[in-house]
């Protein structure tokens, strides 16, 4: 395990090519970031235990344990910011590692410096300056807690992934608005313009499936029908502040 110190936070590299993951630390670390780089996904998990990163930069093709299966994992325990690498530009693949809880997706070969700068502007935007972040927003039995980052139904804790959560907050803070796909799209990845809208609904298909009493007929999200999704206002309780 390589790690080299800096100011900004660390962000953990795992990436089997060292030669990409040397470049890639080089370059965070002139931006004043520690790095912590692995060239095993088996012990990819633990070693975000270990390092507490504030960003994972995780590429899908891996020994031991490959990239979608460390992203799932880590999505079950932390909502750290996720950017995903690959050699493969398919639609399919960036479907599937955006809908598991990637915050982004580069496709190799890419520019250092530009990888930087999405991991900046998402580390920016995973706390949106628009948002309460004290706030706990609460709608008949859904409670979400900007503060904790966690949402509960019924007193139950929901687990959800990045974007899920990113998604349910922005139409949680708006009850009643209606948010086109492009919209929650610029809500969850920094580079929203080379996702596809479908990344929302598939999204918004496994939200409805943690929150709704019947995913069918939801009482909570509603379909917008030609432009995208909301929540409903409908007895909504209002939001209160955490001192």
């Amino acid at each position: 395990m390589q790690q080299l110190i800096g100011r900004q936070g660390t962000i953990l590299i795992v990436e089997d090519d060292r030669n990409t993951a040397a470049l890639v630390a080089t370059y965070l670390e002139r931006e004043g970031f520690t790095t912590v780089v692995i060239h095993d996904g088996g012990m990819a998990i633990q070693a975000a235990a270990d390092c507490n990163p504030v960003f994972v930069i995780l590429d899908i093709m891996l020994p031991n344990m490959d990239g979608r299966e460390i992203c799932r994992t880590l999505r079950k325990i932390s909502d750290v910011p996720v950017l995903m690498l690959t050699a493969r530009e398919e639609e399919a693949d960036r479907i599937e590692g955006l809908a598991m809880g990637a915050d982004d997706y580069v496709v190799k070969p890419f520019s250092p410096r530009e990888l930087v700068e999405r991991v900046k502007a998402i580390l920016r935007r995973s706390k949106p300056a628009t948002m309460r972040q004290k706030a706990v927003i609460s709608f008949s039995g859904i409670e979400l807690d900007q503060e904790k980052h966690s949402v509960t139904r019924d007193g139950r804790p929901v687990a959800l992934t990045a974007s899920e959560y990113k998604i349910l907050l922005a139409l949680m803070s708006f009850p009643g608005k209606a948010f086109s796909r492009e919209e929650l799209l610029s809500h969850c990845y920094q580079n929203s313009e080379a996702v596809i809208d479908r990344v929302i609904d598939v999204h918004i298909g496994k939200l409805r499936q943690k929150i709704e009493d019947d995913p069918a007929q939801p009482q909570f999200i509603q379909t917008v029908r030609g432009h995208g999704y909301r929540f409903s206002d409908d007895e909504r309780r209002g939001m209160r502040d955490e001192t």
